[in-house]
Parts: structure tokens; C-alpha cells; sequence
């Protein structure tokens, strides 16, 4: 059974500035994003010849192509996978930025998926462009006797965002486990649906009373 790694790019100088950015092409890799791209690569060096996509946001690219380098495997770049795109908040830095950002997650988390950042996306918007590309892969590369391994190279609060709607994980776990840079969920898909084996460094069976973990960076 072949797995889906929805994989978040390396680290920004807007990550680590923590401003938000969404917008494309949006920021590039810092050096250290770089690493951390190649050691993605590196320690999954037994990877074989897996199918390599990315989001076509520079930093999603730029980790992509770094992943590839290290596989010999070319980079793929479709369009819907970008951020969730946070209109009037784009390019702030600042703890009303951010709330106002981390209060409309919650509710999307919560099933108020119509709720808008303002001059921004609903969740119902995130969901209408990224679901049908992620059905899309599947159908291609994790279907039938020739499928492959896939890694989607995109970003930390859409990846979370369609995870859990595509596995039905509870609110209160996708809210408390954030994606580090490079971190990944891994998903499998049978023709009972999804199924995740691995969110960022936890694995089956997920626990709902875990404690948030930290994440200064509010993309994550």
C-alpha cells in the first residue's frame, strides 16, 4: 500500500520572523531551510523513485527540488496547493495578526468551515481547490498494482487542515500537533478512505488530551 507524505516545506525568513505569509511566490528557503530540506532527503534515502510534487510557492519549490536532488527525482508543481491565504493579514507580524488568524482555525476546526479571514479564505475555499488535486494524485499514483510512494511538499496549516478532514481526526488533536518545518503526515488510502499513519512525530492510536505543543510560528 503506497502512502501519501504531505510534507511541510523548509524554513522562511518569514517563519522565523513569524509573519504571515501567504501570499505567491512568498519567501524563500533560509540556509538552515535548506538543510532541512536535504535531511528530509537524506534520511529517507531508501525512498526508491518516489513521486516528488510540490505547492508553487518559492519556499514549497525550492524544498522540493532540494528533496529531489538528493533522489534523482524530478519535481512535480500543481496548482491549489498554496497556503491558506490570509488576505488583509498578509506580511504582519503581530500578536492581534496572529490571533485573529488562530481564532479563525479554531473555528474552521470546530465546523464553521464558511467563517473568512478577512479579505482572505474560507476553509470551504481551501477545501475547493486543494481536495480535488489531492483526489487527483491519488487516483494517479497510490491506485492499482504500479502505485508509488507520494510526497507532497506544501504548507503547515492547509496540510493540517485537509489531514484531518480527510481522516476525520478530532479537532482537538490537529489543533495540538503543529508541523515543524519538513515535518509530515503520512496517509494511506483504501476504498474504505483515508487512513493516517503518522502525524508529525506521533503514530497510532492518537491521543485527544495530549498538551499543545508549542509553535511560536503561527503557519505551522
Amino acid at each position: 500500500m503506497s502512502t501519501l507524505h504531505l510534507v511541510r516545506h523548509g524554513e522562511t525568513t518569514s517563519n522565523v520572523l513569524q509573519r504571515l505569509d501567504t501570499a505567491l511566490p512568498g519567501a524563500g528557503l533560509t540556509d538552515f531551510g535548506a538543510r532541512q530540506a536535504a535531511r528530509y532527503a537524506l534520511e529517507r534515502a531508501d525512498a526508491g523513485a518516489p513521486i516528488l510534487i510540490s505547492s508553487e510557492a518559492r519556499r514549497a519549490q525550492q524544498t522540493a527540488e532540494l528533496i529531489g536532488s538528493v533522489w534523482g527525482v524530478t519535481n512535480e508543481v500543481r496548482d491549489g496547493l498554496f497556503e491558506v491565504q490570509v488576505g488583509d493579514l498578509e506580511d504582519q507580524t503581530s500578536e492581534d495578526a496572529h490571533k485573529v488568524f488562530g481564532a479563525t482555525v479554531r473555528s474552521w476546526f470546530s465546523g464553521d468551515t464558511a467563517t473568512r479571514i478577512p479579505g482572505g479564505e474560507s476553509l470551504d475555499d481551501v477545501y475547493a481547490r486543494y481536495l480535488p488535486v489531492i483526489d487527483a494524485i491519488a487516483e494517479e499514483y497510490l491506485s492499482g498494482p504500479d502505485s508509488r510512494e507520494v510526497h507532497l511538499v506544501s504548507h503547515g496549516a492547509a496540510i493540517r487542515l485537509i489531514a484531518a478532514h480527510l481522516v476525520g481526526m478530532p479537532a482537538e488533536f490537529a489543533l495540538a500537533h503543529h508541523l515543524k518545518n519538513t515535518g509530515s503526515i503520512e496517509l494511506t488510502r483504501t476504498p474504505d478512505g483515508w487512513t493516517c499513519e503518522r502525524w508529525g512525530q506521533e503514530l497510532p492510536p492518537f491521543h485527544t488530551d495530549d498538551e499543545p505543543e508549542l509553535a511560536p510560528d503561527p503557519m505551522g
